[in-house]
């Protein structure tokens, strides 16, 4: 006849296998939650980098240099569409817009604007 405490350490390996498995996919839940809201702040960081280039580069250069400038460091995966470049008055204004990469396809969470502007310059 086995002890006594042997059969219950049995019967708890099983239910703490049992209750990791029911974990798990919550756990993954979690990552992909938290990998999201990563992107997210990524999304908003690389936005205003490129709008701050592309209006530095648009106030001294023009249209053309701004919208190079602009995506010059933003990788094809941020879906970015042509950055509104215009001048207003003395200031060069950019307004870059990034799809925000999703990790299950057909959902969408929008996009993100980074704006920026720059004192209008002559090079020389």
């Amino acid at each position: 006849m086995p002890a006594r405490g042997s059969v219950r350490e049995d019967r708890d390996r099983g239910q703490v296998a049992l209750e990791f498995v029911g974990m798990v996919p919550l756990i993954l839940l979690l990552v992909a939650a938290v990998w999201e809201c990563v992107l997210i702040g990524y999304a908003f960081s690389l936005a205003g980098n490129a709008a701050d280039e592309a209006a530095r580069a648009g106030a001294v250069r023009g249209s053309g240099a701004c919208v190079a400038a602009a995506g010059e460091h933003i990788s094809g995966a941020w879906n970015m569409g042509t950055p509104n470049c215009r001048r207003e008055g003395d200031v060069y204004k950019v307004t870059v817009t990034l799809q925000i990469p999703v990790l299950f396809p057909g959902l969408s969470f929008g996009g993100i604007d980074g704006t920026a502007g720059a004192a209008m310059e002559r090079e020389e």
